[in-house]
């Protein structure tokens, strides 16, 4: 094995063209191994009894530190290891001055990744879940599963109407951030009427209640999609998801699931 400054250095000088026939090639090797018996019927079922194969689609960043380094005649320009990696972005939670962003396609019952794509600063997120999306609909086609029993589960960076133009029509779910969409009209109507379902977490024992706006048009593009609103009791504590208006939680979720599905799946 060589040596991590060896390896270092034969990193530092490859460029985007091998490391994307690399790429190219990892997927394919991953395509061509067939599924064992087990890793066929794993999936997840709705309350119908019809078979979802989930993969996950998550958008991470990464922050660090850009510590002061001294500057003096005696000494040359200095050279930050990080500069081509990391620039200038949002960092959210995270310590630090530049950050890398990164997105994962996962399977996820097998755990078998389909991709992994980065960028500096924020990145290209769109860019990249296109491209995760397809690498998505490349394993549907070589082991022969209809596109339409697929659940892509978005996380992470995702959360906004733009990004359901990139999906390519697959069924989805993903937690939304656009609390704009709680002040618009028909969302409004349906938070007056009585809820679809109450939900109690198994372990914490809170209680959501849970409001169905089907066929709600979200981003530029006007993509319909189903919007479920998730409301609970504001704590002492100010929560960490959704926003909080008088004394109430409001969460959002966008699906392109049925009714029948939206709410509830359980896993095998």
């Amino acid at each position: 094995m060589p040596a991590r400054s060896t390896l270092s250095r034969f990193l530092a000088v490859l460029t985007e063209t091998p490391v994307e026939a690399l790429r190219t090639l990892f997927l394919k090797d991953l395509l061509a191994r067939s599924l064992n018996k087990e890793e066929q019927r794993a999936g997840l079922w709705d309350r119908q009894g019809s078979r979802w194969v989930v993969f996950d689609v998550d958008g991470t960043r990464e922050a660090a530190r850009q510590r002061a380094l001294p500057k003096t005649a005696d000494r040359p320009e200095p050279e930050r290891r990080l500069r081509p990696l990391c620039a200038p972005g949002y960092t959210g939670r995270k310590r630090g001055e530049i950050v890398r962003s990164r997105t994962t396609a996962l399977q996820a019952h097998t755990h078998q990744f389909l991709g992994t794509f980065g960028n500096p600063g924020n990145g290209e997120y769109r860019a990249e879940l296109r491209r995760a999306v397809t690498a998505i609909q490349s394993y549907l086609v070589a082991h022969h599963h209809p596109e339409e029993r697929v659940l892509l589960r978005l996380d992470g960076q995702y959360g906004t109407g733009a990004v359901l133009a990139d999906l390519a029509g697959l069924p989805f779910v993903m937690r939304g951030k656009d609390s704009q969409i709680l002040k618009r009209p028909e969302v409004q109507a349906r938070l007056t009427l009585p809820p679809d379902q109450h939900l109690t977490h198994p372990e914490s024992g809170m209680v959501r209640t849970l409001y169905d706006c089907p066929d709600v048009p979200l981003g530029p593009d006007g993509v319909s999609c189903r919007v479920v609103v998730a409301t609970h009791p504001a704590g002492k504590k100010k929560s960490p998801v959704g926003v909080t208006r008088s004394g109430v939680v409001y969460e959002l979720f966008f699906s392109r699931l049925p009714r029948a599905s939206v709410h509830r799946l359980r896993r095998c």
